[in-house]
C-alpha cells in the first residue's frame, strides 16, 4: 500500500504541475533585439600648428670676422687695444620658416660690472650669425670679462675671457 501512496503522490504532483503549465498565458516571443548603429568615426580634430623657434646656436669671440661672417681666429684672451667681436650663430627649429625676435648682448667686467648692452630685433630664417662688438679707445683695463647672449630676453648662452 505504501508503494501506491507514493505513485499516486508523483502522479498528482505531475497532474498539478501540468495544469499549472497550462494555464499559463503565452507571452509574446520576444523581438530581435534591433541591431546597433555601426559605430561613426569622428574626424580627427587638425593637428595644432607647430610653433617654429628660433636658438642660439653657438657664440665666439674674436677681433675679425670673415665673408660669412664667422669669426675668423676665436679667442678667450685679448689685448687692451682690441676691438672684441661676438658671433653668435642662431637657427631656426624650421629652415624655412621665419620668425621675429629680439636678440642681444650684455658685456659685463669682473662679476656684473656692466660694460655695454645692445640687441637687436631680427627676423629669423634657418641658419645665421649675428655679430656684435665692442671697443675702447683708451683700451680695456685687464681683468676677467663676460658676454650673455640674450635671445627674447632671457640668457640663451654665455662666454668669459681675459684682457690682458
Amino acid at each position: 500500500m505504501m508503494r501506491y501512496r507514493s505513485t499516486h503522490a508523483v502522479a498528482a504532483a505531475l497532474v498539478a504541475t501540468l495544469a499549472v503549465a497550462g494555464c499559463k498565458k503565452s507571452e509574446p516571443a520576444p523581438e530581435a533585439a534591433a541591431p546597433s548603429p555601426a559605430p561613426t568615426f569622428e574626424p580627427a580634430a587638425p593637428e595644432a600648428p607647430v610653433m617654429t623657434t628660433v636658438s642660439v646656436s653657438g657664440v665666439e669671440l674674436g677681433t675679425s670676422i670673415g665673408a660669412d661672417m664667422n669669426i675668423e681666429s676665436p679667442a678667450s684672451t685679448f689685448a687692451t687695444g682690441d676691438t672684441i667681436i661676438a658671433a653668435v650663430a642662431t637657427a631656426t627649429s624650421d629652415p624655412a620658416a621665419n620668425v621675429t625676435g629680439n636678440l642681444g648682448v650684455r658685456w659685463t667686467y669682473e662679476g656684473d660690472t656692466p660694460v655695454h648692452e645692445e640687441s637687436k630685433d631680427i627676423d629669423f630664417s634657418g641658419k645665421g650669425v649675428t655679430t656684435f662688438e665692442i671697443s675702447k679707445p683708451d683700451g680695456w683695463p685687464t681683468g676677467n670679462y663676460k658676454v650673455e647672449v640674450l635671445l627674447n630676453g632671457a640668457v640663451a648662452q654665455s662666454r668669459e675671457f681675459e684682457v690682458r
